[in-house]
């Protein structure tokens, strides 16, 4: 399987779920503490600059992770910002050349994109949760987000407030894989949001 394609199919998949943001959704809370949905889709269209700016130069300033502008078309900045991901990732002989990702450290380009899937996946779910839309992602991409998740140190310098990751949230023994990564990264399945 080649992971450029897997992660096209993931920002694809997270940019169906933002096209269903409505302007009146902007302020609703999300299952990211302190974000709301306008804050969740700034980081997600600065994390895909980061993403973008890092495949290309190998590295990124901290300001590139954290710059994401939505301006008055959140869907049109994200769909940008995706395009932006996939163009710098698509030379397909250089995907163990070694690109930074934030704190996380430096990784050969395929481990960065699996990093980006996971994180086009469970944000996806957090939007779809905050908007009350329904949201079931593809057993690939949550068995490929479920390997690395598993591999993330649960640590104070990656877990915790202020940090990548929230702590891990312990799901049932029989929970569904979705489930399982979701704990993984620190989000209750079962999330509702007190607007419901």
């Amino acid at each position: 399987m080649d992971i450029r394609d897997l992660d096209r199919r993931a920002g694809a998949v997270l940019g169906e779920v933002v096209m269903q943001v409505r302007p009146e959704h902007l302020w609703f809370p999300t299952p990211c503490p302190d974000w709301t949905v306008r804050g969740l889709l700034r980081h997600i269209v600065g994390a895909n600059e980061g993403f973008a700016q890092a495949a290309l130069n190998g590295s990124a300033p901290g300001r590139a992770w954290n710059s994401g502008r939505l301006g008055d078309n959140p869907a049109g900045a994200y769909r940008r910002s995706n395009v932006q991901v996939a163009d710098a990732f698509a030379d397909g002989g250089a995907l163990d050349r070694l690109v930074e990702i934030r704190e996380f450290g430096s990784y050969p380009r395929r481990i960065a994109l699996t990093f980006h899937q996971l994180f086009c996946v469970v944000h996806a779910w957090d939007v779809a949760r905050a908007i009350d839309v329904p949201f079931d992602p593809p057993q690939d991409m949550v068995e490929r987000a479920l390997d690395l998740a598993r591999r993330i140190p649960d640590t104070d310098s990656i877990r915790g407030p202020g940090a990548a990751f929230e702590r891990s949230v312990k799901v049932p023994g029989d929970a569904s894989k979705f489930d399982q990564l979701l704990g993984l990264l620190g989000r209750n399945p079962d999330w509702v949001s007190p607007l419901d």
